[in-house]
């Protein structure tokens, strides 16, 4: 044995893969399609029959949690586990099964943009202009959509990003929202203030909005507790949101912000639209696809990666939804 090496204790480096690893009941046959659909939101790739994988972290482990309780809420069955690649498979040729899947989707996206340029060519395109800035707000939306799952950055996203530019250069303009009126909060209930409340250790998007809805416009002396991930039975004087069991939680296809704010009962559209916002970063599924949507998701998420303790990333966070807040209240919200 080597003197040197005595007493020295392996070091241990965290896996870089999340699998999903599921079984979904024959029927009803619209949830293998629902599931399957959530799987390519995420950007997860199939390595082999319902087994997905997903880069590492805590969004990725939060996004597999959420949709492990849709499949077994289904009547499905299934296990989230840390993965290092031994033998098979090379963590290389994963990465490049993830650049092929968002090749494949820019090449459709780079297809369709230069036939947009063509069709605006020469003093005739003029006429299409407006249908095409339309065409093209859309394309956006789908790149930015990508590139929020494209964990490797793919050779096609450069070609596609390089494309949009050139046809917006092209397309310059917008016309400008008028202002509206700005709505109402209703009363918060009292059986809101004065409580501690309580979420999951890691705090992401969802639980960021909640917390800054909470301190906003529901009590802004609120105290928050964070724990594991695992069952937590609350305390007299606290509430728990968005984690298991909780009393504000994921309902159906509702994000935790979502029902948060339903449940105080606010018909203030600028925090409905933040809602929307909320629900597409952490669900995934382009239900509204607001335009803000992408640039958001990009802050918050480098947010987290620069702040590892919770209440910093509230902090942090709550000055993102405080400015998105009030660009909604003094545009007309649609």
């Amino acid at each position: 044995m080597n003197p040197k090496s005595k007493g020295k204790a392996a070091v241990s480096t965290p896996a870089p893969w999340l699998l999903l690893i599921h079984q979904l009941p024959p029927k009803p046959a619209y949830l293998r399609v629902k599931i399957w659909r959530r799987l390519q939101g995420l950007g997860a790739i199939s390595v082999k029959n319902s087994v997905y994988v997903l880069p590492a972290g805590e969004q990725a482990l939060e996004d597999f949690q959420w949709l492990l309780r849709e499949i077994q809420q289904g009547g499905g069955e299934g296990m989230i586990c840390e993965a290092n690649l031994i033998d098979g498979l090379s963590d290389q040729e994963v990465r490049g099964l993830f650049d092929a899947e968002r090749d494949a989707d820019y090449a459709e996206i780079a297809k369709e943009l230069r036939a947009l340029a063509a069709e605006i060519e020469g003093d005739a395109g003029s006429e299409k202009k407006p249908e095409v800035r339309g065409q093209l707000v859309r394309l956006r939306r789908r790149y930015s959509e990508l590139s929020a799952i494209d964990f490797f950055s793919a050779t096609g996203r450069m070609t596609v990003e390089g494309l949009l530019t050139e046809l917006e250069t092209r397309l310059v303009g917008a016309a400008a929202e008028l202002r509206a009126e700005d709505p109402g909060m209703k009363k918060t209930s009292e059986e809101l203030t004065g409580k501690t409340w309580v979420t999951r250790r890691g705090v992401h998007v969802d639980r960021i909005a909640c917390a800054w809805l909470i301190r906003r416009f529901i009590d802004p002396e609120a105290r928050f507790k964070f724990v594991s991930a695992k069952d937590y039975d609350a305390q007299q004087g606290e509430l728990r949101f968005d984690m298991f069991k909780a009393e504000f939680t994921h309902e159906g296809d509702k994000c935790s912000f979502e029902v948060l704010l339903e449940r105080i009962g606010s018909n203030d559209k600028a925090l409905h639209a933040i809602a929307e916002i909320v629900h597409d970063i952490d669900l995934k599924d382009g239900k509204f696809s607001r335009e803000q949507t992408a640039g958001i998701a990009h802050v918050i998420a480098g947010i987290c990666s620069s702040q590892k303790d919770d209440l910093a990333r509230i902090d942090r966070g709550s000055a993102v939804f405080d400015d998105t807040y009030e660009h909604f209240r003094k545009m007309r919200v649609r």
